[in-house]
């Protein structure tokens, strides 16, 4: 039995990484743009986790549909752990990921190197529609470049970049990505939550 499951998100690139990372399943990959869903959810929460939880939920109930959706962000250690919760929304709802890159970047100006570790969290929540609800978490460890290097990914890729490799995520390839980032682990945690919910429904025990 296949189940059908929205990734909630507009964003196509996430939504490759998560039909990657779930290819083995039993489960049809939506997404917000194929089921014509325009609601934008207000994420009101005080940490990843809330955040993550606020949009499963409330996108399982107007799906009607098993739900998986994500928040994450960006933890400079310079900037006190900004922008964080605020990653994706500081620069305003209109802004690229170029520009919110820049002002990342402009922020850190003049920090040397070994001062600008950074840690990107990322936090999966899974709701039914019925109000089920699991959570699983990944962090990655990297530090922040002058410049942006690499044409891959998105977000703040091209600025994120892990000494172990030597590149940034941006220039990473797709496999490699999801190997060592913060979403990539978040999910394969997720996944094993999603397996288990899937048996007890397969074997009707919920």
């Amino acid at each position: 039995m296949t189940i059908k499951l929205l990734v909630a998100t507009r964003n196509p690139g996430k939504v490759e990484e998560y039909r990657t990372l779930l290819a083995d399943l039993p489960v049809e990959i939506t997404w917000l743009e194929a089921e014509g869903i325009t609601l934008d959810v207000e994420e009101t929460g005080i940490s990843f986790e809330d955040n993550a939880l606020i949009k499963a939920l409330t996108y399982a109930r107007v799906s009607g549909l098993l739900t998986w959706a994500d928040d994450s962000g960006l933890e400079v250690d310079a900037l006190g752990g900004w922008p964080g919760i605020a990653s994706a929304r500081h620069a305003g709802p209109d802004a690229t990921d170029a520009e919110r890159t820049q002002i990342l970047l402009r922020r850190l100006q003049g920090v040397p190197y070994e001062r600008r570790t950074a840690v990107f969290r990322c936090v999966v929540a899974l709701a039914t529609p019925d109000g089920q609800t699991w959570t699983a978490s990944g962090a990655s460890s990297g530090v922040i470049t002058e410049s942006p290097q690499g044409e891959g990914g998105f977000g703040y890729d091209p600025v994120f970049y892990i000494p172990k490799y030597g590149r940034t995520y941006a220039q990473l390839d797709p496999a490699e990505k999801n190997d060592l980032s913060h979403r990539g682990r978040a999910a394969r945690k997720a996944k094993i939550l999603l397996e288990r919910y899937l048996k007890s429904v397969g074997s009707g025990d919920q």
